[in-house]
């Protein structure tokens, strides 16, 4: 019975945070856009004795093709984002050799959650749009095999 069941597999991941920095854009050998976000997630908590704690999660995320230029163009630091895209492993070799690994958020989608131009603290939302209509946030979607992105070219970062 068991070899006949077939494992779900589910790589789905939806943040609502704020940028850490503004978006870094770079582009690959062949001219297509990837930028790299650094977005902060919070939680807030009580602990043992009953007091409100607040925790942050920084959590990388990478943007391809036009969704990567309109995050240049829309977002900067203490930008609130929501993020929908899937965990990739990665890996690379510091300056001094050593070989490190982490994860990262691969978008597909990012609902822009402020007016260009507002304060950095206001999260008032626009009915611009770029994919299916949204109220109350613009949208970038990345579009369809952007997951395989990475895999044909090197990430420039």
């Amino acid at each position: 019975m068991l070899n006949q069941l077939r494992l779900l597999q589910l790589n789905d991941v939806r943040l609502v945070g704020r940028l850490t920095r503004d978006p870094e854009v770079r582009y690959t050998p062949k001219g297509q856009a990837v930028a790299r976000l650094d977005l902060a997630v919070n939680r807030r908590y009580k602990d043992s004795t009953g007091e409100w704690r607040e925790e942050a999660t920084f959590v990388p995320v990478t943007v391809w093709r036009e969704a990567a230029e309109r995050a240049k163009e829309r977002l900067k630091k203490g930008s609130p984002l929501y993020v929908e895209g899937r965990l990739r492993s990665t890996s690379w070799e510091t300056k001094d050799g050593q070989k490190r690994s982490g994860l990262e958020v691969e978008a597909y989608r990012l609902q822009f959650l402020a007016k260009t131009g507002t304060e950095e603290g206001a999260a008032e939302p626009t009915g611009d749009t770029e994919a299916a209509p949204q109220p109350a946030a613009s949208v970038a979607e990345v579009g369809a095999g952007a997951g395989s992105q990475g895999g044909e070219e090197d990430i420039p970062f």
